[in-house]
């Protein structure tokens, strides 16, 4: 009987060549495209970092506005999208119904290879979708987009129904442009191997929207909230903490998959969120969890290498910009799109089907 090596999870097995990122766990070094991610996230705003991973090069300044038009002409949801998300019961969480919203984007012209048109299209679409949900939720009309903001300025706008501070764009775009790609995560490892089927665009995302719905890969960001609430004061926090250790439970916002070292997004969210929220409680009070929880997990899990990772400053971020904990994972499906997508282009361009092996551990006829 034939037998496999067997790599559980597929931990340690590369299935693709790809010239979209580095992810480098062991160095804490995250590139997109030969840039630090941290330089595009502190430099770049979200349209000029989804046209380097889109077409491989940052734009020039006419490259970058024709990216926005398009973007801005694409914004608004056919009427039958709305009327499906309309028709959803309010107890769905907000993951479903964006995964429910995209698969209805379906149409006849997306065919196999998926276009750079499609990909734009779908992006500047789906924070339209979270938007028109949380609109409908809060009991109020769903807002129009508005053509003379930016992506990330408009989805603000869509969701608090009012023109964002310049700061609070800025944030927001920065960790929009560091979520953007991760490799070949498991939400894009979904997405690639449907479309190595020669299936559409909208198949891909969907799929991979129900990978980052799971709690292992998206949830992070607003249980770190619920974390540092439930702590409440600093005096709390090293007790909370260890009875959390004690028991067997994992401190959220700490330790990654990948990163064996400082999570390289952390990093430069820790500056924008200090930026933010120098004078906030809550953020005086994070910082003082993080210095707490690294101490005791180095106490606990010696050797283990577990540092802050990118969620525990992301909830800092989108909290300072005042996004409800619900508004997490779907905000950064909003901005992984743009990582998805390109990878569904790349697996377009040198096309395998995606089919690994098992190894059968039943019994045999007699």
């Amino acid at each position: 009987m034939t037998t496999h090596t067997l790599a559980i999870g597929l931990d340690g097995i590369a299935v693709a060549e790809t010239d979209l990122s580095l992810v480098d766990g062991q160095n804490g070094l995250l590139v997109y495209r030969g840039h630090w991610a941290r330089d595009l996230a502190i430099h770049h705003t979200f349209e000029e970092v989804a046209h380097l991973l889109w077409y491989g090069h940052l734009p020039s300044a006419q490259e970058l506005a024709e990216l926005q038009d398009k973007m801005r002409a694409n914004r608004e949801l056919p009427a039958h999208v709305k009327g499906i998300l309309d028709l959803i019961p309010a107890d769905v969480d907000m993951m479903s119904v964006l995964r429910t919203g995209v698969s209805a984007l379906a149409a006849p012209d997306h065919a196999w290879p998926p276009s750079l048109d499609q990909v734009i299209s779908l992006t500047a679409k789906m924070p339209t979708i979270v938007a028109h949900r949380f609109a409908r939720l809060a009991g109020r009309e769903p807002l129009n987009p508005r053509q003379d903001l930016n992506h990330t300025a408009n989805y603000l706008y869509m969701l608090k129904g009012q023109e964002p501070s310049p700061a609070h764009v800025r944030a927001l775009d920065a960790y929009l442009i560091l979520t953007q790609e991760h490799g070949m995560n498991a939400s894009t490892f979904s997405g690639r191997v449907v479309a190595s089927t020669q299936s559409d665009l909208i198949s891909s995302i969907t799929a991979a929207i129900g990978a980052l719905k799971g709690p292992l890969h998206g949830g992070a960001p607003s249980e770190v909230t619920e974390m540092i609430e439930a702590i409440g004061t600093k005096e709390n926090a090293e007790p909370w903490l260890r009875a959390k250790l004690e028991n067997g439970e994992r401190l959220m916002g700490f330790g990654h998959r990948v990163y064996k070292t400082i999570d390289p997004r952390a990093t430069a969210l820790r500056v924008v969120a200090s930026q933010l929220s120098a004078d906030d409680p809550w953020f005086d009070l994070a910082t003082h969890v993080e210095q707490v929880g690294l101490k005791l997990l180095d106490e606990y899990k010696p050797g283990r290498k577990l540092h802050t990772n990118v969620e525990f400053f992301a909830a800092a971020v989108m909290r300072a910009v005042g996004l409800d904990d619900f508004l997490f994972t779907p905000t950064f499906a909003v901005s992984r799109v743009v990582g998805w997508s390109a990878h569904v282009l790349e697996q377009a361009s040198n096309n395998r089907i995606i089919r690994p092996q098992s190894n059968y551990i039943g019994s045999m006829p007699e």
